[in-house]
């Protein structure tokens, strides 16, 4: 594969995983008009959930009501995951430049992806989710690291194909 291939390669699976950041960050702003479009859809019956899915979708749902309702200042929290993936996406801005001198983000991302499931494994049961949520979390690790590792993939080949640098000349003292 050519170098410019590889770019390109590279870039594109950037730009996915970049759309994915800005998606999960921005859908976190309308959380509790999502959830009660998604409560009344699955409550209509002809959308196929377990009740169990239905059952706990309905009390977040009640949740999010009670606490846009009486304590709005707790929603300001899903405000800031919002910015933290827009911000966290602006982040790639260097690999996409520069994907070799920046590979470091990319490893970064990675350590992200992975500390997702202690998270989950640790915070679900505290917040009291069910146990069958916690892989629905991990998962978002689990896929989120997918890119990046065809990314890493990638960067390493073409710094592989790239010229050494020449060393430095050094001035006599």
């Amino acid at each position: 594969m050519t170098p410019h291939a590889r770019l390109r390669r590279i870039r594109i699976w950037l730009v996915l995983f970049i759309i994915g950041l800005v998606l999960s960050g921005a859908t976190a702003f309308p959380l509790v008009t999502e959830v009660r479009w998604l409560d009344g859809l699955l409550r209509e019956g002809w959308v196929p959930a377990p009740d169990a899915l239905t059952d706990f979708i309905g009390t977040v749902h009640a949740g999010l009501q009670t606490a846009d309702r009486d304590f709005p200042f707790l929603l300001y929290g899903t405000d800031w995951l919002a910015f933290a993936h827009l911000v966290i996406a602006m982040a790639f801005y260097g690999p996409y430049r520069d994907p070799v001198r920046n590979l470091w983000v990319i490893h970064w991302a990675m350590l992200c992806c992975a500390a997702v499931i202690p998270l989950a494994l640790i915070m679900a049961p505290i917040r009291d989710l069910p146990w069958w949520w916690i892989p629905i979390d991990c998962s978002f690790g689990l896929v989120g690291v997918i890119p990046l590792l065809i990314v890493r993939r990638h960067v390493l080949a073409l710094a592989a194909d790239q010229p050494a640098p020449a060393p430095a000349v050094g001035t006599a003292a």
